[in-house]
């Protein structure tokens, strides 16, 4: 027994982050000499490998099928992922449904570092999904669904998987169970990990070693960083943007944030559960697509793709098609204690734990042009004149279950005359509070977590000014 428990702690400790981990990654942030390489790298394995994405009618979906009787959409080996339906019904007594995404398989996305010349380093990928605009973007080392590394698809094993299946093979920089997009998914997470190497790890060709800084600077270029990259990044211990003191500069301590996140889960009265797919109520079903009768909302489509690049080389599924883009956006503001965000505590019908914090504005799902009614500061970012514009980019999600969908993220300053009060589900939150809270799972929203990615690019950049340099 003595021994097995020695060989437990032996492997938790080869685990555990040094204690200067946070000022090695800033030193990797500074590192951007050679960003402009990548987009070079990645326009070579766009033209080295084979990719075409076709849309097909669904009687042409090969190893899927709809169900008789409920017309669910799912994969013969009852793996990977299905659509269904999903019945809603609101605390006032309203309902509504929607088809969503099932996939109770938790997968993994995983980065690994390596220093080299003492400057820590981050093996991404050149990744490819069929509905990715691009369609090649910048992805963490791996990122595979449980089905896919444990080879269901009968295909080639997924490269580096082994890193963050072993616990002995290298020092853990963080390990935290997130959610996928609320909208879309029913109660879907994934594994997001950091693990640290020093042996040598050869980079194949849709691989290659970059800094901390060189993926913030791309983290600037429209559909560029994907959202697995971005939710992985986002979790990263950088160092603290304000005063060591965990509750210095914010204006709510830790237990007061925590405390109203709690509030809002338990005043939540949503309901909800599954129901066959043609039942879902507005929605019409043809030869080609599953859509809302407004012309709202996501439509199910399914598509055939050629990859030569990828472990299976062909194959067909469904996909989300989104009408139009999004918007998530956040809102900041300065203090001595550094940025303070503005978040909201949101429900979505998949969410996994009720309510999650969310960007100060988030429209992700179809448009924000013409919502019947407008969300609280709509108006504000999108009027915030440029000056006050830290960050803008138009960031793809993800490209194996989506097709197109893209949302324009937006960090923008508070201004002087920002109101002072705000409706009970929005919270100010220090920036270090946010990178406390993130390392625990179901705290977030995707969109969130993509924002915080791209607030910690900022770090540094004297030349962006505004509230991250406070």
């Amino acid at each position: 027994m003595a021994r097995a428990a020695d060989t437990r702690t032996a492997a938790r400790s080869a685990r555990t982050p040094s204690a200067d981990h946070a000022a090695r990654l800033a030193r990797s942030a500074a590192a951007v000499d050679g960003v402009e390489e990548v987009s070079g790298w990645l326009a070579d394995r766009r033209r080295a490998g084979t990719f075409e994405v076709e849309r097909i009618p669904f009687d042409r979906l090969e190893k899927w099928h709809t169900v008789p009787g409920t017309g669910d959409l799912v994969h013969e080996t009852g793996r990977f992922f299905s659509i269904r339906g999903l019945e809603v019904r609101e605390e006032d007594g309203r309902t509504w449904s929607q088809p969503i995404i099932c996939q109770p398989e938790t997968g993994v996305l995983g980065i690994l570092a390596k220093e080299f010349g003492g400057v820590l380093h981050f093996l991404m990928q050149a990744k490819t999904e069929p509905g990715n605009i691009g369609p090649v973007q910048l992805g963490p080392t791996v990122q595979a669904t449980r089905s896919n590394y444990t080879r269901v698809h009968r295909g080639r094993p997924t490269p580096y998987v082994e890193y963050f299946l072993a616990a002995e093979r290298g020092t853990v920089l963080t390990d935290v169970l997130q959610s996928e997009q609320g909208d879309s998914f029913l109660r879907k997470r994934n594994r997001n990990l950091v693990v640290e190497v020093t042996g040598d790890v050869e980079a194949g060709p849709d691989h290659r070693w970059l800094t901390l800084g060189q993926i913030h600077r791309l983290l600037a270029v429209d559909n560029l960083v994907n959202m697995d990259a971005r939710t992985v990044l986002s979790s990263l211990p950088l160092p603290p943007a304000g005063d060591a003191d965990a509750d210095a500069g914010g204006p709510h301590s830790d237990t007061a944030v925590l405390s109203w996140l709690a509030g809002l889960k338990a005043r939540h009265g949503r309901e909800v559960g599954l129901v066959p797919l043609d039942r879902v109520a507005e929605w019409r079903r043809t030869d080609t697509e599953i859509a809302h009768v407004r012309g709202r909302h996501q439509r199910v489509v399914a598509v055939s793709v050629v990859a030569g690049n990828r472990e299976v080389t062909r194959w067909t599924q469904p996909l989300l098609a989104a009408e139009r883009p999004g918007l998530a956006a956040l809102v900041v503001r300065r203090s001595a204690g550094g940025p303070q965000l503005l978040l909201q505590g949101l429900s979505q019908p998949g969410t996994f734990d009720a309510v999650e914090m969310a960007p100060t504005v988030q429209c992700v799902s179809d448009g924000f042009s013409d919502l019947p009614e407008p969300p609280p500061f709509l108006d504000r970012v999108l009027a915030a004149p440029p000056e006050r514009v830290l960050y803008s980019a138009v960031l793809s999600e993800e490209g194996g279950r989506f097709h197109r969908r893209a949302n324009r993220y937006l960090i923008v300053a508070a201004g002087d005359d920002f109101p002072e009060e705000l409706p009970d589900r929005y919270c100010w939150v220090t920036a270090d509070q946010v990178r406390r809270f993130i390392q625990f799972g179901n705290h977030f929203t995707v969109e969130a977590r993509t924002l915080v990615a791209c607030l910690g690019s900022l770090q540094g950049r004297e030349d962006l000014g505004g509230p991250w340099n406070a």
